[in-house]
């Protein structure tokens, strides 16, 4: 693979700038028939001749070469398939992020500037070999003074600089997207870049991913075959992350025997149910538990790693999101669909019996082949759906969806005769059951008696109140905004088309009156006032007309919005 984003560290900043533009169009241009960039015009000047569209694999390559923006870019793109294809979806799910290390001397300015000291003062050892490289940083194995063995993530240098620099090229096409095609008006890019751009710059701050790493450790802590390495705090800096070194066995490399030896089902019952607590309870999704980001210790726990990129799901939408996937998992296709529109946000061209149907005939089909079907593919299929029939999905759905599918790989890996549809169904009722606990606790059930008690004390006073207006006639409706409203602007166009049509009919009565008329002067043989009232009536019709099929329109249908 060409590894175009490996460019040395003192190339021309412009000079990348423009080659980096290049290529994005060539890009562009080359896929622009699969949807995603479809009728955006761009310049054919720069894109020369090497055109044409490759298999789903070839597109991943291309994507891939574009650089560490566009490696991110592609794992955002894989939880949504309302934007690509099926096969190119599945294609991006496999996107590794396989590149080459930089320079030790490189790594080793970062570390000192950061931390102010010299390397060797700060570290016992630190080796020059990096135990993994992805495309924003890389892993190295050290020793602190006191003997600690630790995992430090530096990240690679100037790699800032080029996302913003891409982020900032990319939304200048995402607002071209949106202006000038169907699907950019529908899937609106530019927001959905916003919140790209918000999380790969998150993912930059190595002090935000150490706070991830010690708040899931909280969250975990009752699940005993789970572990997440604890940050060591005073070398993790904005763009360092230290923390203790945990070795073990990658879950896509575990052979047979071992399972054999050891069986693995516990811990992915354990995985299983501790993300879903993550997403349900702590409100938080962790949309990258990729069989890389798992190992399996030496006393056999499994350890997370790579928290970096994690979403948060309000409670209200973590509500939905539960009775969604509760439903979906229980095969009750009808709630299903509600949940999932009360979660989006209805467009003009929403067709709700064909979403109603396709919905009802997916959760059916899931629900009569029990174990065979991913949770995940479920959830990402709805998103499918719900694009294909005018819906806009929240993007925490597609995170969720991608959690459950790589969820799915995982257990597959470890224990392939798990029935993780039932022990998703089994934990959502456990989580439930715990919310209703929790509902009837006593702050809460306090509090909802304060609210109560509010209402029988100020209840009376107010309904005395309107009873005392009605009694006298006073009671107002006050609506504002009503002249501003396009209502107001209709009525008004109404009028003036009903005065100006009033108009030109008289014209024309006092025209054809004034035809008969004796005397004075003549133009072509009539009445030179009646000529010049017909000319100016007609005139005026004629502008009624334009008026009519030229400006108006029929007025746009708003989006529906999901209540906040």
């Amino acid at each position: 693979m060409d590894k175009q984003h490996d460019a040395p560290l003192d190339a021309d900043a412009s000079g990348n700038a423009m080659s980096n533009r290049t290529r994005i169009i060539r890009f562009m241009f080359r896929y622009r028939r699969l949807g995603l960039f479809h009728g955006l015009a761009l310049d054919t000047h720069a894109v020369g001749k090497d055109v044409g569209e490759g298999p789903p694999e070839k597109f991943v390559e291309d994507l891939e070469a574009l650089g560490p923006t566009f490696i991110k870019l592609g794992q955002m793109l894989s939880t949504r398939p309302d934007m690509v294809p099926p096969a190119y979806a599945s294609a991006l799910e496999r996107m590794q992020e396989d590149v080459a290390p930089v320079p030790f001397h490189h790594i080793r300015e970062t570390v000192e500037s950061e931390l102010g000291v010299r390397i060797g003062k700060a570290f016992k050892s630190f080796e020059e070999t990096p135990l993994g490289c992805a495309s924003l940083a890389q892993v190295h194995r050290a020793t602190l003074r006191d003997g600690t063995k630790v995992a430090v993530k530096v990240q690679k240098p100037r790699i800032a600089q080029r996302l913003r620099a891409d982020l900032d090229l990319l939304a200048n096409l995402a607002l071209a997207v949106d202006r000038f095609t169907d699907l950019g008006g529908s899937v609106r890019f530019v927001e959905w870049l916003t919140e790209f751009r918000r999380a790969v710059l998150a993912e930059l701050d190595y002090v935000a991913e150490a706070e991830n790493l010690e708040r899931f450790r909280g969250h975990l802590h009752r699940y005993r075959e789970l572990t997440v390495p604890r940050p060591v705090w005073d070398y993790t800096r904005s763009r360092i992350l230290t923390m203790e070194l945990v070795q073990g066995t990658n879950v896509g490399h575990v052979s047979g025997m071992r399972r054999t030896e050891q069986s693995m089902a516990p811990l992915a019952k354990a995985l299983v149910r501790a993300y879903l607590d993550q997403v349900f309870v702590h409100g938080e999704i962790h949309a990258d538990p990729h069989p890389g980001n798992l190992r399996i210790t030496a006393d056999g726990r499994l350890a997370i790693f790579d928290l970096g990129m994690v979403a948060n799901v309000p409670p209200r939408q973590r509500d939905r999101l539960m009775k969604l996937l509760f439903a979906a998992v229980d095969g009750r296709g009808e709630q299903v669909a509600d949940e999932l529109i009360g979660l989006s946000t209805r467009l003009p061209e929403f067709d709700q019996s064909r979403f109603l149907r396709e919905v009802a005939q997916l959760v059916s089909r899931y629900a009569a082949h029990a174990g065979s079907m991913s949770e995940g593919r479920v959830v990402l299929d709805l998103v499918r759906i719900s694009a294909s029939t005018g819906l806009r999905t929240p993007p925490e759905l597609g995170l969720l969806g991608k959690t459950l599918l790589n969820l799915d790989a995982v257990c597959q890996l470890l224990s392939p005769e798990l029935n993780t549809q039932a022990l998703v169904e089994d934990h959502l009722e456990h989580v439930m059951r715990a919310r209703l606990r929790k509902s009837f606790s006593s702050p809460n059930i306090a509090a909802e008696m304060m609210e109560i008690q509010s209402l029988l004390r100020e209840g009376p006073r107010r309904l005395s109140d309107i009873l005392s207006l009605l009694a006298d006639n006073r009671l107002q409706v006050r609506m504002t905004g009503l002249e501003e409203s396009h209502l107001m602007e209709s009525l008004q166009k109404i009028a003036n088309r009903i005065c100006a049509g009033v108009v030109v009919a008289s014209l024309i009565l006092a025209s054809s009156m004034l035809m008969d008329a004796d005397g004075g002067i003549r133009l072509w043989g009539y009445p030179a006032i009646a000529l010049v009232l017909f000319l100016v009536a007609a005139a005026l019709g004629l502008g009624i007309i334009g008026s009519a099929l030229i400006g108006d329109r029929r007025a746009p249908r708003r989006e529906e919005r999901p209540p906040q």
